[in-house]
């Protein structure tokens, strides 16, 4: 399970307190799939981000039971002067994988061919995201999270990535973050809108697309 108690996250620029969100609270038990919406800007990268552990509530506490995954398409945890070899090989000894079997699934992934032994940065941003897609892959976690990554790389790649995100959807949970809700329609059954600084948890996804949908046609008018 993951829990969200209390949690509370604000940034401080220069003199001024930017609030993202204040006193989330829910819990996700596993084999679950929720798809969170939620405009530009309103937190939805920042949410996975605590959920992973990346970053710490200001306020609150993020409880996990289950192996998760960094959200996927997330790079800022690569070591930019390392290869994308290196990086594989470092993460896998975190997880305590082989690692060569690692690095042979991420190679025939992520497809990067000589460039998987190049820094890091010399990539773009999407050959960045596939790395970190095929790295998370290639590790049995028990909850996934996904933000906006199956858009990267060309059709075929979006092809693999959404075949294959199908597949560990079949025995572990999700939490995606997108902005096309047929995405979240395909992979997830429950649905949140994260909406000026709350998460409002809904049975489907199908209300909760609805919900965000209006919220937003409020906002133009």
């Amino acid at each position: 399970m993951i829990r969200a108690d209390n949690v509370t996250k604000h940034y401080h620029i220069g003199k001024s307190t930017k609030v993202v969100f204040t006193d989330l609270n829910f819990a996700l038990s596993k084999g679950e799939s929720v798809g969170i919406c939620g405009a530009n800007g309103a937190g939805k990268s920042t949410l996975l981000r605590l959920l992973a552990g990346v970053e710490k509530p200001t306020r609150g506490r993020v409880t996990r039971s289950m192996l998760t995954s960094w959200p996927l398409g997330l790079s800022s945890c690569f070591q930019s002067s390392l290869t994308g070899a290196d990086n594989a090989r470092f993460i896998s000894r975190i997880y305590k994988r082989d690692e060569r079997e690692l690095l042979d699934f991420v190679d025939d992934f992520a497809q990067l061919g000589a460039y998987l032994y190049q820094p890091v940065s010399t990539y773009s941003a999407g050959m960045q995201a596939r790395l970190a897609f095929g790295i998370s892959l290639a590790i049995e976690f028990e909850c996934y999270l996904v933000d906006e990554v199956t858009g990267a790389g060309d059709e075929r790649f979006r092809a693999r990535s959404e075949e294959a995100l199908h597949t560990r959807r079949k025995s572990a949970s999700l939490i995606m973050t997108s902005h096309d809700p047929g995405t979240l329609r395909a992979y997830t059954t429950r649905g949140a809108v994260l909406y000026g600084g709350t998460l409002v948890l809904y049975d489907s996804i199908e209300e909760a697309c609805d919900v965000h949908h209006r919220l937003q046609l409020r906002g133009m008018s």
